[in-house]
């Protein structure tokens, strides 16, 4: 039997962050640029729609509904350990090991396709503001979203308080134009449908299959509001803050979502909205307000695109830190630069990897396509570590339940709810979407499927995160919940 490893104390300068130097506005912020209301909804309408018709509201309410269940499952996880790696650290200690390990890499896997969805628009949108031609062409759109990739990369790797700077004016001028362009779009634009509480009826799905589809995109539009979590050693009162932070930054989102669904339902014909699947803000921008000032929304969505890259780029550095401390991943992984009291080397491999699916995913398809493909494979490894953490929740805190009403229904019955709504749309979207388009199931199920070498890599060599903590130690976390309740 191999000796077991030495793992990496977090305590250690090498292999701790800057803690300490975030607060609530700054973890609402995140919470809101990692969704990137914006880039959601110009990039992920299109495919909502196709798949649900005029239901798209709907499927963003009953998959908002099921969101905060794992939202409330992050806030109460977070309360007894902090740690970067955040559903990684937390699905380990509840429920398994083996599981946690998943959870992070489903993270991981996710952030990497996601990085090649979202730099298309980001070169395109850039482009188009000055050339449709020059948007259209394959090598322009890859050397400009590549120059932004690339900028953000230097944003996350200078320090976590330049990069919420950047973000802090990035997301306070994307919010402005999106309400900005929310109110002219309702009350100025040309209506083709007159608002309907139908769109909101499960009636309008057409079957379960129908619900599935659309619930499966809209979980894309909500995914990345738990980069709070992986900021919670970078956080004041890192043991609340960041669950707040997410709460706080899901509302905004869900409500911003919710109306410009609505609002393309009223403006937009489905020639309109088939004829700009990769951008549906953009056609929406130009009914609310013709001509020049439509193209305002443009800025919006580049601001939401870039980001979100660079939440996405903190989210997968900070689990690939954490997962490199424990020894799941190489232990270079586990180390920060000791002036910026960032973790460079995870930031340097997943700028290479993230470059490179970028260029050959430029040439493999038409844009649509990339987003299409990409927003449900990434819909399925969401499902994956969502619904760990909120059956994590559920087991570690089972004694807690019934303690007080908030208790059962925060800690318990919602996140409940919440895992078994994502399981649930998991088990139900892959025989359609192998029926519809076997490329999906093999980018997010294969994707995932990799993981298994290092886990069981690391496994094999007896790390001492694959020991199941003992009762003790679930016994102290417990205690220490409900101090911080």
């Amino acid at each position: 039997m191999a000796d077991t490893l030495e793992v990496f104390d977090s305590a250690s300068p090498t292999h701790a962050l800057k803690a300490g130097v975030l607060g609530l506005f700054d973890s609402v912020i995140m919470g809101v640029a990692g969704v990137a209301p914006a880039y959601s909804i110009a990039a992920s309408t299109g495919a909502l729609i196709a798949a649900v018709a005029l239901g798209g509201a709907g499927a963003l309410l009953y998959c908002g509904i099921a969101m905060f269940g794992i939202v409330f499952a992050f806030s109460y996880l977070g309360r007894v350990e902090t740690n970067s790696g955040a559903a990684y650290s937390w699905v380990r200690r509840a429920l398994h090991p083996l599981l946690g390990f998943l959870s992070g890499w489903a993270l991981i896997v996710s952030a990497l396709i996601f990085m090649v969805i979202a730099t298309v628009p980001a070169g395109a949108n850039v482009l188009n503001l000055f050339s449709a031609a020059a948007a259209n062409n394959t090598t322009d759109v890859t050397l400009v979203g590549a120059v932004f990739f690339l900028a953000m990369v230097c944003a996350v790797a200078a320090g976590v308080t330049i990069t919420v700077t950047v973000q802090i004016v990035m997301s306070c001028i994307e919010l402005f134009l999106l309400v900005l362009f929310a109110v002219l779009a309702i009350f100025h634009a040309n209506h083709i449908h007159a608002f309907s509480w139908h769109w909101f009826s499960p009636s309008i799905f057409h079957g379960q299959a129908g619900f599935v589809s659309g619930a499966l995109i809209a979980a894309f539009y909500y995914w990345g509001w738990d980069v709070t979590a992986n900021l919670n050693e970078e956080t004041k009162g890192a043991k609340k803050t960041p669950g707040l932070g997410a709460i706080i930054g899901v509302i905004v989102v869900f409500v911003l979502f919710e109306v410009f669904t609505i609002a393309t339902n009223m403006v937009l014909t489905m020639n309109q909205i088939n004829h700009n699947e990769a951008d549906v803000l953009s056609a929406l921008g130009q009914e609310a307000w013709r001509g020049t000032g439509g193209k305002f929304i443009v800025l919006a969505v580049v601001l939401s695109t870039v980001a979100t890259l660079e939440t996405t780029l903190i989210q997968v550095t900070r689990t690939m830190f954490s997962m490199g401390r424990d020894n799941t991943l190489p232990k270079r992984f586990g180390t920060v630069n000791q002036k910026r009291k960032t973790p460079i080397f995870a930031t340097a491999v997943v700028t290479v990897i993230s470059l490179l699916l970028f260029v050959f995913g430029q040439f493999i398809g038409s844009v649509s396509k990339i987003l299409t493909d990409g927003i449900a494979a990434i819909g399925l490894q969401i499902c994956v570590y969502y619904c760990l953490a909120g059956f994590a929740v559920v087991v570690l805190f089972r004694r807690e339940l019934l303690k007080s009403l908030n208790n059962f229904v925060f800690m318990g019955l919602w996140p409940l709810v919440g895992a078994s709504f994502m399981g649930y749309m998991f088990y139900e979207s892959i025989p359609g979407l192998w029926d519809s388009n076997p490329a999906t199931v093999y980018i997010g199920l294969g994707a995932m499927a990799l993981g298994l070498i290092p886990m069981f890599y690391y496994w094999a060599k007896h790390v001492p995160y694959y020991t199941m903590p003992a009762k003790e130690d679930r016994v102290a976390v417990v205690a220490e919940l409900e101090q911080n309740l």
